[in-house]
């Protein structure tokens, strides 16, 4: 088991939840349950995943949900370049979102590869 409060993925993803989040309260009402919920979505997976993954007894099933949340990461980044590509918000707001995505994402390869 791992202490969630001691790994730097973790912290980073919730910082970047919390960037998602605050990205969200920019889009229109009427993107309310579109992209606005998918982006809380997979943005509050990564660090659940790297926290449920933390909680496992061995090594083999924290790879396993380190996957996962890596698979969230890649779908907020997707849903992210989607907000700039339909001129939702402007690509300078959402841009340090996803470079902290992508940094996550490189972390999180590269976590997996020491486990």
């Amino acid at each position: 088991m791992h202490k969630i409060e001691e790994l730097i993925i973790w912290k980073k993803s919730i910082e970047l939840s919390k960037a998602a989040y605050l990205i969200t309260t920019e889009l229109p009402s009427d993107e309310k349950f579109g992209l606005n919920s998918q982006i809380k979505r997979s943005s509050i997976s990564i660090p659940s995943n790297i926290a449920e993954g933390a909680g496992r007894n061995s090594n083999k099933e924290f790879k396993h949900f380190l996957s996962i949340a890596n698979g969230s990461a890649y779908e907020l980044q997707t849903q992210l370049i989607l907000l700039i590509e339909l001129h939702l918000i402007a690509k300078e707001k959402v841009k340090p979102v996803i470079d902290l995505c992508i940094e996550i994402q490189k972390m999180n390869y590269s976590f997996q590869k020491k486990l």
